[in-house]
């Protein structure tokens, strides 16, 4: 719970940076063709990442150098992570060279759709982009470090960085280059992701070595690469995902990916914040339990886990749905975001919104699997739930156009999640499955009493002000979204809902930390 405090509040900031960089793309661009070359130009470079970086430390790194660390092998460990971060740097330049050089046969692929200019267009966008995968990648072996040691504050902060400078791109860098200055503003963050976490990684005690000959000779080096290889192939299924999105968002309208994108984005701020922030941050405690063999402990690391993360979800979840109309236009409704925009992006959010439990436990339940240091199971689930991708695309983008595109993501995701759990289940005699279930009944029964106060309320907020303005739709969101939170409170109260008080005491105890400096100084100074 405290680490996952303190990235979630790190990951508060940054969601909410994040916001206000959506919003200035949305003001500034509309839902057109330029956001669509933008979100398009993502894929490659975000697929390389995840494929070469992400599933290797996910999966495969941390939990090896988490037991070096803990078997207090330092030595090898470090050794470890600069064979890991030679091999990222190589492998990442090798490629992007390579992706840059066929970047207009590429995209062809990935945007069938687009017309002549918008294709070039995507192409300049790529290639520029094609660098911020070696730097984040650098990034993530730097990340990987921090969380094995369990320094989360400066591995939380990394995004926040990463957006500002998306953010500068948007502001200043596209009045002095045009459109092409959004890609440099992703590199910019990309190096600050990078830049932001070398001193405490340095702090840690690591010193790069710069070493290639004999480097597969390494056991534990082979032993992250072994691991990684399904691990990989999972990530590859769901970047899979993506990619088909954005080739059959490219049939669609102009402005279509971008209004998948930003509705993603807004449902993403409660899975960032706890579905993911909570997954990191028990992780390196799996993979300690199951490389003990203690599964009583694992056991209760994960229930503690999944309750916490639906706890906050479920409520986040009935506000997001109740709200989401006043939410994008609040957000995302200025400049050439016009109505028809918005209105299509709240029905986007409205569908991602009724899968965000299963997306937010995604991840934990995955994190389960690595750190028993199984790959091959969350890879094998991955192409299921894909497959069930695919055949809700081809049926409903006829009929729903974008939105049969979030219905297709949001139903993989039930899928995929359903059956993580139900395989996971049969490894272990029990899961904590009747604290669980009285947990989320708990929760849903005062989120369900929450939404209905705050759909209440905003009727009541509508008669009061004039709902054709900004103002208005603030006052009523923010109105609502008080009602809401105190009527979640108090039946937490009446329901005796056990992660609420736990919450409560965590809080207590953080302010009392904050408040006990200052009473140590003044006694000091009174003693003087």
């Amino acid at each position: 719970m405290s680490a996952a405090f303190v990235i979630t509040m790190a990951g508060l900031a940054s969601r909410l940076l994040g916001l206000f960089r959506d919003r200035l793309l949305a003001s500034s661009f509309g839902a057109g063709d330029t956001l669509d070359v933008y979100y398009a130009a993502f894929r490659i470079p975000d697929l390389v990442y995840n494929l070469l970086i992400v599933g290797a430390l996910s999966a495969a790194f941390i939990p090896v150098f988490t037991g070096l660390i803990s078997q207090e092998k330092k030595d090898e460990a470090w050794k470890l992570a600069s064979g890991i971060l030679n091999l990222a740097i190589l492998f990442m330049i090798g490629i992007g060279i390579f992706l840059a050089i066929i970047a207009p046969w590429l995209m062809k692929l990935i945007t069938p759709g687009f017309p002549p200019e918008k294709m070039d267009m995507v192409v300049i966008f790529s290639r520029i982009m094609f660098l911020s995968p070696l730097l984040l990648g650098v990034s993530g072996v730097f990340g990987g470090i921090l969380t094995s040691f369990k320094h989360f504050l400066i591995y939380s902060l990394a995004p926040i960085f990463y957006n500002l400078g998306i953010i500068i791109g948007i502001v200043f860098f596209v009045r002095w280059i045009g459109p092409a200055g959004l890609a440099w503003g992703v590199v910019l963050g990309a190096f600050l992701h990078m830049a932001v976490q070398y001193p405490a990684v340095k702090k840690t005690g690591f010193k790069h070595i710069w070493f290639l000959k004999d480097i597969f000779r390494d056991n534990h080096l082979r032993k992250v690469v072994r691991l990684m290889i399904p691990r990989t192939l999972g990530i590859a299924v769901n970047q899979i995902n993506l990619l088909v999105i954005t080739i059959f968002a490219s049939t669609l309208a102009a402005g279509s990916l971008a209004i998948f994108n930003f509705a993603q984005n807004l449902q993403s701020v409660p899975l960032g914040l706890f579905g993911i922030s909570f997954a990191i941050a028990v992780f390196p405690t799996l993979s300690t339990f199951a490389a003990r063999k203690e599964m009583d402990n694992f056991v209760n690391a994960f229930s503690h886990t999944f309750r916490n993360i639906l706890f906050f979800v479920i409520p986040m979840s009935v506000f997001l749905l109740v709200l989401r109309a006043q939410i994008v236009r609040v957000v995302l409704g200025a400049g050439k975001f016009d109505w028809e925009d918005t209105i299509l992006t709240f029905q986007c959010l409205g569908i991602f919104v009724i899968s965000l439990f299963a997306q937010s436990l995604i991840p934990l339940l995955a994190r389960s699997f690595y750190a028993l240091q199984n790959t091959k199971t969350p890879f094998y689930i991955g192409l299921v739930s894909e497959a069930f991708n695919i055949f809700f695309v081809l049926l409903f983008i006829d009929r729903f156009h974008v939105m049969g595109l979030a219905i297709s993501f949001s139903a993989a995701a039930i899928v995929q999640m359903i059956l993580l759990l139900f395989i996971l289940r049969t490894k272990f005699e029990d899961l904590d499955d009747r604290n669980i279930i009285k947990s989320v009944s708990k929760t849903a029964l005062s989120a369900f009493v929450a939404g209905v106060g705050i759909q209440l309320s905003k009727y009541f907020v509508a008669q009061l002000v004039d709902m054709d303005t900004f103002l208005g739709i603030f006052i009523q969101l923010i109105s609502a979204t008080i009602v809401g939170l105190t009527l979640f409170i108090s039946m937490c109260y009446v329901t005796r809902l056990e992660e609420f008080f736990e919450l409560k005491k965590s809080i207590k105890k953080r302010i009392y930390r904050l408040k006990r400096p200052i009473a140590d100084d003044a006694t000091e100074v009174s003693g003087i």
